[in-house]
C-alpha cells in the first residue's frame, strides 16, 4: 500500500455479537492515539451505499465497552452484492476522504471486504465478531465467551426446574453449522448428552444414553442440542420421539434463541476486542491489507482474509470424550 493511512472507516456487519462495541472503541482510540481520523459506518455495507457515516473520536465511544450489540448497528446488504451497489459504496468511501476499512463480523462480512479490496484496492482488515466461533484463523471470536456464559447460566436455571419436577429438558443453542457453543456450554453446565453437527451420534445413541441415566438413578436430565444438529430431527421432533419411546420421561423444550447474542460482554471479550482493534490499526499503518486479526495461544496473529473465509475451524472432538466421561 503506497498511500499513507490518514482516515479509517470501521463497520460492524452481519449478526451482532457482544464485544463489537468494545472493538469499535479500540479501533477509534487506536486511531486517535496515532493521529488518524476515524469514521463509523452505520448498518454495515448498506451504510456505505447510503453514505450513512459518522465521525468518531475518543469521547464518542465512551461508556460503550460494556454495552452489548453494536451502536453502529448492522445489516445484511443485498445491494452491496451487485457491482452497482459497490460502485456507490466506493464513491462515498472516496468522497469522505477514507483510505482504509476495518470490518467487524463473520465470513460473509469478510467476503464483502475481499471483493471491495479486489475491485477498488481499498485496504481492508477483518476482526472476527460472531458468537458461533466458527472462523478459521482464530481460537476465539468476539462474543463467543459471552454467549457461552449466557448459555451456561440459562441451563443452570433450567436444571433447577428439571430437578424439581423430574423432567428431561432439550435445550437448543445457536451456532449455525458449528457445535462450539453446544459442546463447551454442555460440558460447563454438566449436560447428560450433547448433540452437535460435527458428529451425528444418532437418535438410538441418545435413547441409550437416557436409559443409562435412568438406570444410574438420575431423575432429571439436560440434553444440549446445537441448532445445526444432524440427527435428522429438530429439537421438537426429538422431544416427540423420546416421549413416544420413553414414556417415563416428562419432556420439555427450551430454545434459548437470540438471548445468546445479547448482554454485556465478558471481561475476556472486552480484552480480546481491545487487542484485536489495536492490532487492526497497527496493520493498516504498517501498509498491510486483506488480513484478519485473531488470537492463537494468547498471541494476536493475522492471516489472509481468503483463508479465514474458505478454511474451516475444526472443533476439538476430544471434548466429546470428556463430555461422555463427565456425564456418568
Amino acid at each position: 500500500m503506497s498511500t499513507k493511512v490518514t482516515k479509517i472507516a470501521v463497520m460492524t456487519s452481519g449478526g451482532d455479537s457482544p464485544g463489537m462495541n468494545a472493538a469499535v472503541r479500540a479501533v477509534v482510540r487506536a486511531c486517535v492515539f496515532n493521529n488518524i481520523e476515524c469514521m463509523g459506518v452505520l448498518r454495515g455495507y448498506q451504510g456505505l451505499i447510503d453514505n450513512d457515516l459518522i465521525p468518531l473520536d475518543s469521547r464518542s465511544v465512551r461508556n460503550t465497552i460494556s454495552r452489548g450489540g453494536t451502536f453502529l448497528q448492522t445489516a445484511r446488504s443485498k445491494e452491496f452484492r451487485t457491482p452497482e451497489g459497490r460502485e456507490k459504496a466506493y464513491a462515498n468511501f472516496k468522497a469522505n476522504g477514507l483510505n482504509a476499512l476495518i470490518v467487524i463480523g463473520g465470513d460473509g462480512s469478510f467476503t464483502g471486504g475481499m471483493i471491495f479490496n479486489k475491485e477498488f484496492k481499498v485496504p481492508v482488515i477483518g476482526i472476527p465478531g460472531t458468537i458461533d466461533n466458527d472462523i478459521y484463523g482464530t481460537q476465539f471470536t468476539l462474543g463467543y465467551d459471552t454467549a457461552l456464559n449466557t448459555v451456561v447460566e440459562a441451563i443452570d436455571k433450567i436444571r433447577d426446574t428439571a430437578s424439581s419436577h423430574n423432567r428431561l429438558f432439550f435445550v437448543e443453542v445457536m451456532g449455525r453449522d458449528a457445535g462450539f457453543i453446544a459442546l463447551n456450554a454442555g460440558i460447563g453446565a454438566g449436560a447428560e448428552e450433547i448433540l452437535i453437527p460435527e458428529e451425528n451420534l444418532g437418535i438410538e445413541r441418545l435413547v441409550e444414553s437416557l436409559e443409562n441415566s435412568k438406570k444410574s438413578g438420575k431423575t432429571s436430565s439436560i440434553v444440549v442440542v446445537a441448532e445445526g444438529d444432524k440427527t435428522g430431527k429438530g429439537v421438537f421432533e426429538l422431544k416427540d420421539y423420546v416421549e413416544k419411546n420413553m414414556p417415563e420421561y416428562d419432556v420439555r423444550v427450551s430454545v434459548l434463541g437470540h438471548m445468546q447474542r445479547g448482554g454485556s460482554p465478558s471481561c475476556f471479550d472486552r480484552v480480546l476486542a481491545g487487542r484485536l482493534g489495536v492490532k487492526a490499526v497497527d496493520l493498516l499503518m504498517g501498509g498491510q491489507s486483506n488480513l484478519m486479526v485473531g488470537i492463537n495461544n494468547n498471541e494476536i496473529t493475522a492471516i489472509n482474509l481468503e483463508k479465514a473465509v474458505k478454511l474451516h475451524h475444526d472443533i476439538n472432538m476430544d471434548l466429546l470424550r470428556v463430555a461422555d466421561i463427565l456425564s456418568i
